[in-house]
């Protein structure tokens, strides 16, 4: 049997570490200073309370930290000041920056970068934890879920890569969505909102999955940076957030070298939107 801390048994922590004590390990939690509806979760997924952070610890050999990102290092902290020794899976949506600087914290202990994507593992859905880090810990966190709905899969040895992986997938899942909703909110101000919808159901569904397209966004980006501006006038003029479109116009700029270009493969078109390159000009 292992032993994990959660911290802390939040909606997506709570039944994620539900699968690892259904796979017969155990799970503390910190109930000091927890409300309620945290109780009730954690009573839930069948975790086990401690009245401290100290306590939790010296009997964990991992600690699982699943938290808002703003409070990911402060977590990391407390931890750290404890003098934990054990294996840290930080599965938090942070940047690979806050990731070093978490590392940094934790000195000498062992540190797995942790990603977890998709919904909560309940009602028969699944999440996938990336981890990314020396094989050796991610084996022990891969046998704490074996055959559970937590999909853990690996993202490479070195620290950074999955949260590089969460920071892509939800930079393009979180914006596409706000963008959505912006978009329905100009539609709905002018009446279209059903031929909005309409529209949509024409487009294709796996835009993300799909990297042979981006050359043709490049060739064309000379094109749709102006149009985009003239997105943001409108939205602005609804009195609705244009900043969106205009980043969209800004980031567009990064191809103005490619225009018209059939030439171009997915790679070209990738490495110059770091914006480095003198392609074309």
């Amino acid at each position: 049997m292992t032993t994990l801390t959660l911290l802390h048994p939040g909606a997506m922590g709570a039944p994620l570490a539900s699968w690892a004590v259904a796979n017969g390990h155990q799970v503390l939690w910190v109930a000091d200073g927890r409300g309620p509806t945290t109780r009730e979760r954690a009573d839930r997924a069948g975790l086990c309370a401690r009245p401290g952070l100290a306590d939790a610890l010296r009997a964990s050999d991992i600690v699982l930290s699943v938290c808002p990102p703003h409070a990911a290092e402060d977590v990391a902290r407390s931890v750290a000041e404890l003098g934990y020794g054990g294996l840290y899976v930080e599965a938090n949506a942070i940047s690979p920056a806050r990731l070093d600087a978490i590392r940094s914290l934790l000195g000498p202990n062992p540190v797995l970068d942790g990603a977890i994507i998709g919904p909560p593992p309940v009602d028969g859905k699944e999440a996938r934890l990336y981890l990314s880090g020396p094989e050796e810990h991610q084996l022990l966190v891969r046998g704490v879920f074996e055959g559970t709905r937590v999909k853990v899969r690996d993202a490479g040895p070195r620290p950074g890569s999955a949260s590089a992986l969460k920071m892509a997938f939800g930079g393009y899942q979180k914006a596409a969505r706000t963008l959505a909703a912006v978009a329905h909110a100009l539609a709905d101000d002018h009446g279209v909102g059903d031929l909005l919808a309409d529209e949509a159901r024409t487009m294709p569904g796996a835009i993300l999955a799909d990297r042979a397209y981006i050359p043709s966004v490049a060739a064309r980006a000379w094109r749709w940076a102006p149009e985009m501006r003239e997105v943001a006038e409108t939205l602005q003029a609804a009195d609705l957030p244009p900043q969106l479109a205009r980043a969209a116009a800004e980031v567009m700029g990064r191809w103005d070298g490619d225009k018209d270009r059939g030439d171009l493969t997915p790679r070209e078109a990738l490495d110059h939107l770091h914006g480095t390159s003198t392609h074309g000009r």
